[in-house]
């Protein structure tokens, strides 16, 4: 059986790390996070809620999301880590509200929005190898 022997880039790193972190995390840490640094509204709505208050909510841990929701909350946690490893939160919250050419103009949010989860996480390792 032949073994690949590709060296892993920093992107494909970025990548491990952010999944694996992600994986591990509180959802809790991951809801406060996204809310200190996208805002409450825009974490709500990436997440595909109507309830900008259940954020504040998960964040401390009193309430619990939904699994399609919590889906959504991790996968812009995980890009938001590759975006950050790369470069700043600022540029990360610039990344999840501009048009993005990856993902036909459509902001990376609406894309989260939609569940083009794979084609968020393909636009965010493009943009850090830019």
């Amino acid at each position: 059986m032949k073994t690949s022997t590709a060296k892993p880039t920093p992107t494909t790193d970025r990548s491990t790390a952010a999944h694996l972190h992600t994986t591990r995390l509180a959802i809790s840490n991951i809801a406060e996070t996204l809310q200190d640094v996208l805002g409450q509204k825009l974490t709500a709505y990436l997440a595909g809620l109507t309830d900008t208050k259940a954020i504040g909510e998960y964040a401390k841990g009193t309430r619990a999301p939904r699994p399609d929701v919590e889906g959504r909350l991790r996968l812009a946690y995980q890009v938001f880590q590759i975006i950050v490893d790369a470069d700043s939160d600022h540029v990360a919250r610039a990344w999840f509200i501009g048009l993005n050419p990856q993902l036909n103009d459509d902001t990376p949010a609406d894309a989260i929005r939609n569940d083009r989860l794979k084609d968020v996480v393909i636009a965010a390792r493009a943009f850090v190898n830019s």
